[in-house]
């Protein structure tokens, strides 16, 4: 039997979206019989620093948008190829480290910065490896992702694969796998367009803000006496479930709360809605699922590039404040559902729910494997 190909994956915890669509590829590839990696050279090479900014950079996406999108925007006109800042040779070694001691026939990365470490890595070396780089945003593309020395470019979509195309990449290399979703999004079934929407089941991701649990609950659930709403308290289970019990005393019987789980593709699929922050994974999963998405919170920069392909399919779109929730629910149940069953049209449409399998069967066969 030939030996398993042996693919690392790299990424970072800068945002959900980069370690979701590693972990998701690497069930993918691991499916097909590769063997995989998935590991952080941020966290193995400054594991406290790595802590430090994580926190910082879910401070500032969350209470300070502004000041993240300055930070944000500034990033497009570094020149990383050049910049080798003491902080940045920790990460940049300990991914040395990880291709001497797994010695990859390839290299994925889903996060931007990677490829210029990798360039420099193979400078060093001699050895030259296939590097892949999944772009996990869409249609708004940071200059690190699009100045970055790989073989080929993994997108989400084809207007994100367009407009790279127009700012000068080579058409060959970008390649419109869809973003990397769990692939059980590929075997499950999504409500259907002819449900009779009552109940009309809402899945809600609350940012962190204690507030607006209850203003988007209250907004949401009197939006039509059809509403039962599904709160996913997650990883601010701890901060958030005072208030999501008071939501939940409010309504009797029409509020179900969930802490931290792994069983988010089967909720999406069962849910004829979703609301939540426009980050890069919340919006595809969305996508895959065929369930319709409201926006919530907006993080200036890479995530108005999420919101702007939401819109482009037509599965979705923008209700920062509590009374547009209101109206933009009322509006999706009026007249038999009728807006909303679109949006469901558009989603199938689109038909986006395998991004992961995709993505593993185009990296098997660039380094020669077989895909199952």
């Amino acid at each position: 039997m030939p030996a398993p190909p042996r693919i690392l994956i790299v990424t970072a915890a800068f945002g959900e979206g980069h370690n979701s669509a590693a972990r998701n590829l690497a069930l993918a590839l691991d499916a097909a019989g590769a063997l995989t990696r998935v590991s952080d050279p941020c966290v193995l090479g400054m594991p406290w620093l790595t802590d430090l900014l994580s926190r910082g950079y879910r401070l500032a996406t969350t209470r300070l948008p502004r000041v993240w999108a300055w930070i944000y925007r500034s990033t497009d006109r570094c020149d990383f190829s050049r910049r080798r800042g003491p902080v940045m040779r920790w990460p940049e070694r300990a991914l040395a480290g990880l291709i001497e001691d797994f010695q990859p026939e390839a290299v994925v990365s889903t996060y931007p910065l990677y490829p210029y470490f990798l360039e420099r890595i193979f400078a060093a070396s001699g050895l030259r490896l296939p590097v892949f780089t999944v772009v996990t945003d869409s249609i708004e593309i940071n200059a690190a992702w699009l100045r970055a020395p790989t073989d080929w470019w993994l997108v989400t979509d084809a207007l994100t694969r367009d407009g790279m195309i127009r700012k000068g990449l080579a058409a060959g290399q970008i390649i419109d796998t869809g973003f990397p979703v769990h692939p059980g999004f590929a075997k499950l079934g999504p409500v259907s367009v002819g449900d009779g929407c009552d109940p009309f089941r809402v899945l809600y991701f609350p940012t962190a803000q204690r507030l607006l649990v209850l203003r988007h609950g209250r907004a949401l659930l009197d939006a039509s006496p059809a509403v039962r709403l599904t709160v996913v308290l997650g990883r601010n289970v701890r901060r958030l479930h005072a208030p999501a019990k008071k939501l939940q005393a409010a309504y009797p019987g029409r509020v179900r709360l969930i802490g931290w789980t792994r069983q988010v593709p089967r909720l999406l699929s069962s849910h004829h809605l979703v609301v939540g922050k426009a980050g890069g994974a919340t919006v595809h999963e969305a996508i895959a699922a065929r369930c319709p998405m409201l926006i919530h919170h907006l993080v200036p920069g890479q995530e108005e590039g999420n919101l702007r392909l939401l819109e482009a399919i037509g599965g979705g779109g923008l209700a920062a404040e509590p009374a547009e929730l209101t109206r933009r629910v009322a509006a999706l149940l009026a007249d038999h559902a009728v807006a909303w069953r679109a949006m469901k049209t558009a989603l199938a449409r689109h038909g986006r729910n395998s991004g992961a399998l995709a993505a593993a069967k185009f990296i098997l066969r660039q380094t020669h494997h077989p895909f199952p």
